[in-house]
């Protein structure tokens, strides 16, 4: 029907109508080519951008986590705690859950500024009143976690990397799908305009 657009291809058929684009045959519109080149232009981009995205953001992400790191360790104070009330029970004592689960019980810890300090920090179950924990507290006296690990850092300066990638496919992908977009637009108003003028050329049969 006129000024309908056709479905999409899926992605596996992409390549294959962007080079028949590009062969010359007497069914090809300059749109067409004009396509396929946007296609192959967007693909050797990526092709060029993904491994320049995973290591100029992958190497930035691994510096920025590790001078976190630094600034954490030097501001955060690793201490004793000591339980002031006993942890709660798990309800299946032994289990490999119950080895897994920690509880927030109350604590008494001394702070950076040698300030004796109460708060919840988590314990293994039923663990007694008295027993001792090893905590992070930071400079204003409040329990906080640890300085990121050397696996921290990789982990999270990987997944920016990852997430780099995915934004130079997904940057790539947007941009061929509004040049397509455009393209099949002005195809229709050209089809649309060249039947208008042969339209009443044609006539019934008697």
């Amino acid at each position: 029907m006129p000024g309908r657009t056709p479905p999409p291809l899926p992605p596996r058929e992409l390549p294959r109508v962007m080079f028949w684009r590009l062969r010359r045959n007497p069914l090809r519109r300059r749109s067409d080519l004009a396509q396929a080149w946007i296609g192959l232009a967007l693909t050797l981009a990526v092709l060029a951008a993904t491994p320049l995205a995973l290591f100029l953001v992958g190497d930035a992400a691994q510096r920025h986590y590790a001078r976190t790191a630094q600034q954490q360790a030097a501001t955060r104070h690793h201490t004793t705690a000591v339980l002031i009330e006993d942890a709660r029970g798990h309800p299946e004592p032994g289990s490999a859950e119950a080895r897994q689960t920690l509880y927030p019980t109350k604590v008494r810890f001394t702070d950076p500024q040698g300030r004796t300090r109460t708060a919840h920090a988590d314990a293994q179950p039923a663990l007694p009143r008295g027993s001792t924990l090893r905590v992070w507290a930071d400079m204003d006296g409040e329990l906080t976690d640890p300085p990121l690990s050397p696996d921290q850092i990789r982990s999270r300066a990987m997944g920016s990397a990852l997430i780099a990638v995915m934004g130079v496919h997904v940057a790539a992908a947007v941009v061929y799908g509004t040049a397509h977009r455009v393209i099949q637009h002005h195809n229709l108003v050209a089809w649309e305009t060249a039947w208008a003028a042969t339209a009443p050329r044609w006539t019934a049969s008697p």
